[in-house]
């Protein structure tokens, strides 16, 4: 599991346009999203690796099978063609950024 989180990666209060500097550094793409409470985006695949990152709130991110729980500036990594479902966690809105590689 550790390979899939990685724990206060960003600095909180998470600087957005800071992760997206260093996302693309490193040869992502970068989009922010923002959740209503209950939302879950069910079984994803990608032919790309990807990233998440939690700027307010938590998601629940589940990949092929294990779960982690992504609090504010926690890194989660995605494999490519591994199959995800990730889910707003908290009890209000979610404000998250992911991007592919």
């Amino acid at each position: 599991m550790s390979d899939l989180i990685t724990k206060n990666k960003f600095p909180a209060p998470v600087d957005l346009a800071a992760v997206e500097r260093v996302w693309r550094d490193r040869g992502y793409s970068c989009q922010h999203f923002q959740d209503p409470p209950g939302r879950v985006w069910s079984d994803f695949v990608h032919r790309t690796n990807e990233v998440v990152t939690v700027a307010q709130g938590r998601l629940q991110v589940t990949i092929e099978g294990t779960t982690v729980l992504a609090e504010v500036g926690d890194e989660v990594f995605i494999p490519r063609d591994a199959v995800h479902t990730v889910a707003n966690a908290s009890d209000g809105e979610t404000i998250w950024m992911f991007g592919y590689d």
